[in-house]
């Protein structure tokens, strides 16, 4: 199971904040991501050296 995965639940039920990605780990996470049905309210806030930081949105129209 990708550990990715878990963690959004977290996200999307409140339970954590934000997701902090790394350069490294982007394709894992991107790989969790796509299979979400509410993917667009994931929000990527991008950083320093290519970590990303998303949290979950639901203002986004």
């Amino acid at each position: 199971m990708n550990p990715f995965e878990e963690k959004i639940s977290q996200l999307r039920a409140g339970e954590i904040d934000k997701i902090e990605v790394t350069k490294d780990d982007f394709f894992l996470f991107r790989e969790a991501w796509i299979k979400q049905e509410d993917k667009r309210f994931f929000r990527g806030i991008a950083g320093l050296k290519g970590n990303i930081t998303y949290v979950y949105d639901t203002t986004i129209v």
